[in-house]
């Protein structure tokens, strides 16, 4: 497995420069909120897909006053030497990413290389918003496991754009249209393949992780919903022609899928409790990571934000006896409570590392 080793960190958010080595095994970091617990896992989160997992623009991610920030990490790589990989951000876009010091032809082969689970409270935005939060979860799973899955949905969404330009500006060009339909047709197919199957290989161990984590009270599901579930997106597209010109915009397409998550066959943005609904998210989190392991070939890293949020203690006592009793590779664990992390981690191993943090600082603790 990949396992971080140590991580360097310039002006990316609140975290000026710190150098921290870590336990293969649990890493846990305490400290009050806005003090940088969740930014240092967001570093991690960001050298293996090289770009935040809360922000969707990277201005955000500079600490105040300045125009760059620059991550590497040194990982121990399954059956390789150890490499180092670095990020580094200027103002104006511009992002550089190397392995040992040699820069990718392009920032997607990156992809996977380092692969990563991360738990954390902005995975309610999956349950109470709109479908395109869970496109972006399933996509990022996806992307890390399968290059040509990553492959299509990007060219996929550049043939997209350019459609909907064309409908946009009015544009009545048949034989353009057409050609536009049979690439989208073409590059869906292998996508919705791809997400109709991976939803199945997940949902049976979500409901085993969820049945772990609630004590079998509740049954839930997850229902893959796509525009070609009813046949074939270039007969629909050109069904649909007259309407995506009245409208200005495709209307039809695996941009449209949504994944239901449902709980006793409702949906559970409706009828689930905060403690329910993030009992589902770290059970489906969790299924991921299994999926993951599967198909990467070891275990990747979790990063494990806010866990106990909304958990009662017996959700909280039966997830960590879960963490406890499977083999997991490296943890990265954030709690405001340190005497209650610390009381549960020595019980499960020695093999551990505390940090502290305050100001975007970082004290290591025995």
């Amino acid at each position: 497995m990949a396992v971080l080793q140590k991580i360097v960190i310039q002006d990316f958010r609140n975290i000026q420069l710190q150098e921290l080595a870590f336990s293969p095994n649990i890493n846990c970091i305490s400290g009050g909120n806005g003090e940088g617990k969740t930014n240092l896992l967001d570093a991690i989160w960001y050298l293996s897909m090289t770009k935040s997992a809360f922000s969707s623009s990277d201005r955000f991610n500079f600490r105040y006053g300045t125009t760059a920030f620059a991550l590497s990490g040194t990982y121990d790589m399954p059956g390789a030497p150890p490499s180092r990989f670095s990020i580094r951000v200027s103002d104006g876009g511009q992002k550089l990413v190397k392995r040992d010091d040699k820069p990718y032809t392009r920032i997607a082969d990156h992809i996977g290389v380092l692969p990563i689970v991360m738990v954390s409270p902005a995975d309610i935005a999956m349950v109470s918003e709109s479908g395109e939060e869970r496109r972006k979860f399933v996509n990022s799973v996806l992307s890390q496991m399968d290059r040509a899955y990553l492959s299509d949905v990007q060219q996929y969404n550049r043939y997209l754009l350019q459609r909907n330009k064309l409908l946009k500006a009015g544009v009545l060009d048949e034989s353009l249209l057409g050609t536009f339909d049979e690439r989208l047709a073409a590059l869906a197919q292998p996508i919705y393949a791809r997400r109709n199957s991976f939803c199945d290989s997940l949902l049976p161990i979500v409901q085993q992780y969820y049945r772990e984590i609630s004590g079998g009270r509740e049954q839930v599901g997850i229902e893959y919903r796509s525009d070609l579930s009813a046949g074939d997106l270039l007969e629909t597209l050109r069904a649909r022609r007259e309407k995506d010109r009245i409208f200005r915009f495709t209307t039809a397409g695996v941009q449209r899928d949504d994944f239901l998550f449902t709980m006793d066959g409702h949906p559970i943005r409706r009828c689930g409790s905060q403690g329910q609904q993030k009992s589902f998210l770290v059970a489906l989190k969790f299924a991921q990571y299994e999926v993951m392991k599967a198909a990467c070939g070891c275990p990747p890293v979790m990063l494990l934000d806010d866990l106990f949020d909304k958990l009662d203690m017996g959700r909280v006592s039966n997830l960590l006896r879960m963490v406890a009793d499977k083999e997991f590779g490296q943890i990265f664990l954030t709690d405001s409570n340190k005497v209650r992390t610390e009381s549960i981690v020595d019980t499960l191993t020695s093999d551990r590392s505390y940090f502290e943090t305050a100001g975007g600082v970082f004290t290591a603790r025995q």
